[in-house]
């Protein structure tokens, strides 16, 4: 997408994996963006992401400390600004099942707090990013996404006049980010010992560049009301510890509290509202602009079939080993070797 001078665009939880990766494209992209504000709540990071970026050779990127918990500061800090990115969030499965309300403040009521700042302020694109732990959730953090995706997505039936658009996109884990399996596999590799939870594990994935692209490309394409889902491979667990340390024993050591088998992006009774446009699924509401019907006929998306359902396990493409050891040296470690 090409934004132009006048272009403000405020993210949440920008000094994340997608944060600092969609601010470098849309730098790189967008030299002469009006102005790219960072909001997050830890000053440290904001602190080494400024170090990236000096102000005098990024005049247009702004740093703004806060939290999603507070919307007065949100309210503040939404002032001239027409395109927000949501990628705040708590993610880490085990930790929400310990502490479910800090997830349910920020991942619920954090949205919310968003979704009304963005109401009383001249936004006119909203895109959230949620996670296939969303979709039948499990755990509480597959739950609290659920209820955020919910509320951005109903947003659309109180914009009234105005140019305000709410959108969602939903994808699976994320290659080498923090806390994922693969960054573990590579740091546990050396002891000889890969543990697995289960042998039959699978999960979907996407590169931090393709969660980039895609984010890009809802913000020019969506109506509003669309969740998203991208065309994505799945691998298996014992494939990825293959891959990395086809040497190490895999003990099996059970699967966690709040932990699926395979992750699911569409359910079932989600297909009589999900389209296919090609690179990508919509979930869609049942009325308004977006609805089914309507939505084909105005962007060319096909209906799917009734039943239809979209999971890791019985995904119709899955990476082979070397397909994970490449896709690891592109986006993970360049100097990666298996053990």
């Amino acid at each position: 997408m090409n934004f132009n001078s006048s272009t403000s665009i405020f993210i949440t939880g920008a000094t994340g994996s997608f944060g600092k990766a969609f601010i470098s494209q849309l730098l790189t992209q967008n030299p002469h963006i009006h102005r790219a504000v960072v909001f997050s709540r830890d000053e440290l990071k904001q602190w080494e992401f400024q170090q990236l970026y000096p102000q005098k050779q990024y005049p247009q990127l702004r740093f703004f400390l806060g939290d999603i918990r507070d919307q007065t500061r949100l309210r503040r800090a939404l002032e001239g600004i027409d395109t927000v990115v949501h990628a705040a969030a708590l993610k880490q499965v085990p930790a929400a099942e310990y502490n479910p309300f800090e997830f349910i403040r920020t991942n619920v009521i954090g949205a919310q707090n968003l979704i009304e700042a963005c109401l009383d302020s001249d936004v006119e694109r909203v895109v959230a990013l949620s996670t296939d732990k969303a979709a039948a959730p499990v755990n509480l953090y597959g739950a609290t996404k659920l209820c955020s995706d919910k509320l951005f997505i109903a947003a659309n039936n109180f914009v009234g006049s105005r140019k305000l658009r709410f959108s969602v996109v939903r994808y699976g884990n994320v290659m080498g980010s923090r806390g994922s399996v693969i960054p573990f596999f590579l740091e546990q590799a050396p002891s000889g010992v890969l543990p697995i939870t289960d042998s039959r594990m699978t999960r979907f994935n996407i590169s931090l560049q393709e969660g980039v692209n895609m984010v890009m490309w809802s913000l020019e394409n969506c109506l509003g009301g669309e969740l998203l889902v991208p065309r994505i491979p799945s691998y298996r667990i014992v494939d990825v510890a293959k891959a990395i340390g086809p040497s190490c024993t895999t003990p099996i050591t059970g699967i966690r509290p709040g932990e699926k088998i395979h992750e699911e992006m569409i359910t079932s009774s989600d297909s009589f509202t999900t389209v296919d446009l090609g690179n990508y699924f919509a979930i869609l509401p049942n009325s308004g602009l977006c609805a089914p019907d309507s939505y084909c006929e105005r962007t060319g998306a096909k209906r799917v079939v009734e039943g239809f359902a979209y999971d890791s396990g019985t995904n119709t493409e899955f990476l082979t080993v070397e397909q994970i050891r490449e896709l690891i040296k592109i986006h993970v470690n360049p100097s990666f070797q298996p053990l």
